[in-house]
């Protein structure tokens, strides 16, 4: 029996995988301007493939970075959305700008991880502090965080003339999407990589202090290991294309309802719903309103308010039955 459900989960991640593939090409195929058309310019290169690849790169790092967090939170309703780290990430955005307006991409991205961090660990102290008699209390504590640092950058951002950047801050929108200007997402890559090296070690980390100690895991690093792949990725993603609402929440529950909450096994499936889902959402708002476009974060938003219903209507089926 064990041997057959493996058998059918990797046949399902070849499927996936797969359909992953076809939803790129068609990535590829989808815009406004002709490909091979005399005279035309070079879409493929210059802007479709590096939008694609900006695509896949976002959703599976975005993704993963939610599974981490529920694990080392032990919450199944934590992601970058619902403990402030979007909002972090956009402050320090903001406040370098106003800072040292000017300055490369390289210097936005480190105050964003920063703040990110800081913001991430701010929540995460927040947490171990304040008794939590039931699940929905660490959600709610993340999106009031999350409330006070976005009014205070939206505040900022009013004074000193930013909101059109932070409006592209808080919604994923990969139009402007460029060859030369989204490379930097490939690090995003190296840190989900980096997470499945260390994926039996964040498994034991999510069973607990006691847990981890006794077979020989330190958890405090692990945490720290976390926060920094998370803070990083959520800061490289919000400075190149925006943020990604919701989906390291949508992704992970969906996964961990089929395979379990093991790391190794279940942060491949992670990786590719995240992207094939960032996919989706990108292609339904180039033909919505075709040739015009609809950001990916917005189609994202609704998409996955919708899934996550379903998904509790599910779950509450079940725990009547």
């Amino acid at each position: 029996m064990a041997n057959l459900r493996s058998l059918m989960a990797r046949r399902g991640l070849w499927g996936l995988l797969l359909a992953v593939v076809l939803l790129a090409v068609v990535s590829l195929m989808v815009g406004a301007g002709t490909l091979g058309a005399d005279g035309a310019p070079d879409f493929l290169g210059v802007s479709r493939l590096p939008r694609t690849l900006s695509l896949l790169l976002a959703g599976s790092a975005i993704a993963i970075s939610g599974m981490l967090m529920q694990i080392l939170s032990r919450n199944r309703f934590v992601e970058p959305a619902t403990a402030g780290t979007n909002e972090a990430a956009a402050l320090g955005v903001v406040a370098v700008s106003i800072l040292a307006p000017g300055v490369p991409v390289s210097v936005r991205l480190v105050a964003a991880a920063l703040a990110a961090l800081i913001g991430t660990g701010a929540f995460m102290l927040i947490l171990r502090r304040v008794p939590l008699r039931d699940p929905l209390i660490v959600p709610l504590i993340g999106i009031m965080l999350g409330g006070v640092i976005g009014a205070a950058t939206t505040m900022l951002a009013i004074r000193h003339d930013l909101m059109q950047s932070l409006s592209s801050l808080s919604t994923a929108n990969f139009s402007g999407v460029l060859e030369g200007r989204y490379e930097l997402l490939w690090l995003v890559g190296l840190l989900a990589l980096v997470a499945f090296v260390a994926a039996d070690r964040f498994t034991v980390a999510g069973l607990g202090d006691d847990v981890a100690t006794n077979l020989g895991v330190s958890s405090g690093k692990v945490l720290a290991l976390g926060l920094g792949v998370v803070s990083i990725t959520v800061a490289v993603v919000v400075v190149h294309v925006g943020a990604l609402p919701f989906l390291g929440l949508i992704v992970p529950n969906a996964v961990s309802m089929l395979l379990g909450d093991n790391v190794r096994r279940t942060a491949p499936w992670v990786a590719l719903s995240g992207a094939g889902l960032t996919l989706l959402c990108d292609l339904i708002g180039r033909l919505v309103v075709y040739p015009f476009e609809v950001p990916a974060g917005l189609v994202m938003a609704v998409l996955c308010a919708v899934l996550f219903l379903v998904m509790l209507a599910r779950k509450g089926r079940r725990g009547l039955a």
